[in-house]
């Protein structure tokens, strides 16, 4: 077991925890940037591509809330463990697949495929809750340089060798982080008296890992509520965005896949940039909510000029802010959710933080399909710029400091 220390000190589990962060990322963009081109060359249309990604959501949905208990009552390194080894799975079935059912079976071991959450565990048992919010941003940092990183390296690879190939470098980075995680990370990071006290309960009865009584019981904890429905509200455009603008990008712009690479890769840098400085600025200045309202009231305008964007360019400019804005969200929810908690349930409440993103992941995907296909890609903003002015004017009578 590894003492609590502040993040900003040259922890070395903290550090192996940032290089499988960046590790992670890179795999995961190069399948993603991956994914759309194999799908085409496989017969896979608009609507089932958007099927294939609520697939991979769903999936990721029912597991989220249980890997975190999992962590919680069998240590840190066992679910990373349990991480890494599902995305080498994910990756490896993907490098293999030739028909469309089995696209979809290679969707089904996402189910435990939670790193970054595995990661936020470590770093909220070590971290301090006045550093959290910028422990956990930085977090993101190196999960925002792998993002750039993995978008180039897939379209590199797809470019030059082939889908197959690339979905196989993914599963083998995948396979080297296994080996980082059992080889650097103590088996649980919680503080001992913690480790002492769950021992004769939570460690006594397996099951508590599937305990739904207990998930529900951190729903009602003051706060918890309000910042998932405002992470969910954020999530579900700009996951629509992100998640069908690979196929935007091939279809209505025709990028080919290291352009579409290097789309993602400017993403990953704002998102990045945003996490891992902006939000340890921003929150020594405003308040957790005041943020959220403000950066929903950016969302609305930045939403409604996405409808007019007619080039590639006009895009990148215009989904800039939104970037940002769903960056901090998404820090500074999950940051909050783990103070409203006791330090033995931080896990499970960063599952159900994580859940919302699985959420995310099941629906967008559904709804862009259904949007690309028979409105286009202008509706995007009209969805994003509707949600956001429903959540600013709840948000501005609800969300008190």
């Amino acid at each position: 077991m590894t003492e609590p220390a502040s993040p900003r000190r040259c922890n070395p589990v903290i550090l192996n925890v940032h290089v499988n962060m960046f590790m992670y990322a890179t795999c995961y963009l190069i399948q993603t940037n991956t994914l759309p081109y194999l799908s085409r060359n496989l017969g896979v249309d608009f609507v089932q591509f958007g099927y294939l990604l609520s697939t991979f959501g769903i999936i990721q949905l029912i597991g989220g809330p249980f890997y975190g208990r999992f962590g919680d009552i069998f240590g840190s390194r066992a679910a990373l463990l349990l991480a890494f080894t599902s995305s080498a799975l994910l990756y490896g079935i993907l490098a293999v697949a030739s028909t469309i059912p089995l696209l979809f079976v290679s969707q089904i071991p996402s189910i435990f495929m939670h790193s970054m959450h595995g990661g936020q565990m470590v770093i909220t048992d070590l971290s301090s809750e006045a550093e959290r919010a910028d422990a956990l941003g930085k977090l993101w940092l190196s999960y925002g340089l792998g993002s750039v990183v993995g978008p180039i390296v897939g379209g590199y690879i797809t470019k030059n060798f082939s889908e197959q190939t690339a979905a196989l470098a993914a599963c083998l980075g995948s396979i080297l982080s296994v080996i980082f995680v059992f080889t650097f990370v103590p088996k649980t990071t919680k503080k001992e008296e913690l480790v002492q006290t769950k021992a004769p309960d939570q460690q006594s009865s397996k099951c508590s890992v599937f305990s739904i009584t207990k998930l529900c019981s951190l729903l009602s904890a003051p706060g918890v509520l309000l910042l998932l429905t405002a992470k969910a509200f954020s999530g579900v455009p700009f996951g629509i965005f992100q998640n069908m603008f690979p196929v935007v990008a091939m279809d209505t712009f025709k990028l080919a896949a290291d352009g579409n690479g290097y789309i993602l890769s400017y993403i990953g840098i704002l998102t990045m940039l945003s996490q891992g400085f902006g939000v340890g600025f921003l929150t020594k200045r405003f308040s957790d909510y005041t943020l959220i309202k403000g950066c929903f009231f950016i969302f609305i305008w930045s939403y409604l000029l996405m409808s007019f964007a007619v080039t590639v360019l006009q895009v990148c400019l215009v989904t800039a802010p939104i970037i940002i804005g769903v960056a901090i969200i998404n820090v500074v929810t999950s940051s909050s959710m783990t103070k409203a908690v006791t330090e033995a349930d931080t896990g499970a409440i960063l599952g159900v933080s994580m859940m919302v993103d699985s959420l995310t992941r099941a629906i967008s995907p559904t709804i862009g399909g259904f949007l690309l296909a028979n409105i286009g890609f202008y509706s995007f903003g009209y969805l994003g710029c509707g949600s956001c002015v429903i959540v600013s004017v709840v948000a501005f009578f609800k969300l008190r400091d």
